[in-house]
């Protein structure tokens, strides 16, 4: 199918879409923070071992201490292989104050450093530079035996006469590419490696020796592929940075750049900016008129598929399976628009029929094939779960542009009028029985909260609160507070 490459970018930021059959399948945003920092080389300190967890927590200069696992770290100890057991003590490895050239892995999420590894890897096209071992990989999604060993024949070639001796995978991309294009990205990783080397010798630790490329230039390098008829970018300086990295890296896609100057911005001229809005939400309507809840938490991501309006025809598991097999095409879409990872868990509406889900499980699998990302998808579960995990190494979509609700923080709901009300009047009866004071003319309690308790206490709870104005002997008066959220309240003496 056909595919699109959107690149808006504004002062404020960067936005990418991939855009297949006129619906957008991935969204990236970078703001004044950056993107990602995946990819990115720090030379880094150890500031502590913890050898209960056989991890070292490295400062790299980020905000956040790094989290580096003893199987992460690269030598000759460990070059042995998973039989090689048992592994090597950390302490054995490294040591606190010791200066580690290390990789970031996994962005910082939630809160959480970032993962590490010191098993460095760059990229570029149609490779993966391995510096520190010599071995040569071909991407597990390039099935043909034939064209795997044609490849990796190439790659020993160009290798043995560049006289290099590093290792390199091949990318996916890779597939049907002649010599002139892998001879190039072997000469452009090589430079990359020297000058990262250099900067490891001359820079600060802890200090950043080697940056990913930007958004608008990775997502070329990584998105690009004989699918994209077209790439969109409407920003003119944009434009020329990435038409001179097409040029050197990517001739063949010349043509298919073009300078965006419509009237309407680009991502709502596509589209695109009402399909970020949607991935916001929970509820995902089907075509059919069922819909998916799509919950995140902090261990894992929770889809629950409902027929909704749905109601098919005379044959409720032939509903049921329509519904199921429409979600399985829904779901893998909304992981990879939202980029959410981790363990996910969908909930089905239970079949009857083995062959129904059988066909439903096949429809997931098939849909999950255009994701780049890992994915491993186990089948039903005696409960009628199917439990998936999909890789990702940046926050989601949702952690991106949002943040938890000041008023709820997190929760997702919050406090009634009438359960605050309830508060309000305990928390008054507590402070007077410990209050010893005598009362004056003017001493009274003023009670400030958000107007809906406000109105609840004034009206439906009058009763009861005139009847603990006489019990208390002071006087009640109330304030409305619009900074005031559901829940909040608090009482002062006057």
């Amino acid at each position: 199918m056909a595919e699109e490459l959107l690149i808006n970018v504004s002062e404020f930021e960067t936005r990418v879409a991939l855009l297949s059959g006129g619906s957008a399948q991935e969204i990236h945003l970078a703001r004044a923070d950056g993107y990602s920092l995946t990819g990115n080389i720090y030379l880094g300190r150890v500031d502590r071992i913890v050898p209960g967890m056989q991890a070292a927590f490295v400062s790299v200069g980020l905000e956040r201490p790094g989290f580096l696992h003893v199987r992460d770290i690269e030598g000759p100890r460990l070059m042995l292989g998973e039989e090689a057991q048992p592994r090597p003590d950390i302490r054995e490895l490294l040591h606190e104050g010791q200066p580690l050239m290390v990789q970031i892995t996994k962005d910082p999420i939630s809160g959480k450093g970032a993962r590490l590894t010191t098993q460095v890897a760059i990229a570029s096209r149609y490779l993966v530079l391995m510096p520190f071992n010599d071995h040569i990989g071909i991407s597990q999604r390039l099935d043909e035996e034939e064209e795997r060993d044609r490849l990796k024949c190439l790659v020993e070639e160009i290798r043995q006469a560049q006289g290099i001796h590093m290792g390199f995978i091949v990318r996916t991309v890779a597939e049907g590419v002649d010599r002139e294009p892998i001879d190039a990205d072997i000469r452009v990783l090589a430079r990359i490696w020297d000058k990262v080397l250099h900067n490891r010798r001359a820079g600060a630790c802890p200090g950043l020796v080697y940056e990913e490329f930007p958004l608008h230039i990775r997502v070329v390098r990584d998105l690009v592929n004989s699918n994209v008829d077209i790439i969109h970018i409407d920003h003119q300086r944009t434009f020329d940075r990435v038409r001179d990295f097409v040029s050197e890296f990517l001739p063949e896609f010349n043509d298919r750049l073009v300078l965006y100057d419509g009237d309407c911005p680009l991502f709502e001229q596509y589209g695109v900016d009402d399909e970020l809005n949607r991935c916001l939400a929970r509820r995902v309507p089907l075509k059919s008129g069922g819909h998916l809840v799509i919950e995140q938490t902090e261990a894992m991501i929770t889809v629950d598929v409902n027929t909704g309006k749905y109601v098919g025809t005379d044959s409720l598991e032939e509903t049921v399976y329509r519904t199921n097999l429409e979600a399985a095409l829904t779901v893998p879409r909304q992981l990879r628009l939202r980029n959410l990872g981790g363990i996910i868990v969908i909930d089905f509406i239970d079949m009857e029929e083995p062959e129904h889900q059988r066909s439903v499980l096949r429809a997931l699998e098939e849909a999950c094939d255009r994701d780049p990302a890992k994915i491993r998808i186990e089948g039903f579960s005696s409960l009628g779960l199917v439990q998936m995990s999909r890789k990702r190494t940046r926050e989601s979509l949702l952690q991106q542009v949002c943040e938890p609700c000041g008023h709820c923080h997190g929760l997702g709901m919050v406090k009634t009028a009438e359960t605050t009300s309830i508060e309000v009047l305990r928390s008054l009866v507590e402070d007077a029985q410990i209050s010893c004071d005598t009362p004056a003319d003017d001493a009274h309690y003023l009670i400030r909260a958000s107007e809906p308790v406000v109105h609840r206490l004034l009206d439906e709870d009058a009763e009861q609160l005139a009847a603990l104005a006489r019990l208390i002997g002071y006087e009640l008066r109330m304030q409305v507070e619009p900074s005031y959220g559901p829940g909040q309240f608090d009482i002062s003496f006057v």
